[in-house]
């Protein structure tokens, strides 16, 4: 596949980590790992988190 269509955010992977290594799904490509392509995002809505400020998936 092109490198060209890979999502930017994730690298490609459709995983996204913080800064505490925990992997969560990448909110904009929903976790296909390609770049979407009508310039719109899989998805606007704010991330879940806990209580300690920690992504769920």
């Amino acid at each position: 596949m092109p490198r060209d269509q890979f999502c930017l955010a994730c690298d490609g992977e459709g995983l996204l980590m913080d800064d505490e290594e925990w992997k969560y799904t990448c909110k904009v490509c929903g976790g296909s790992g390609y770049r979407p392509q009508e310039g719109s995002v899989y998805n606007r809505e704010p991330a879940d988190v806990d209580v300690m400020n920690r992504y769920l998936d």
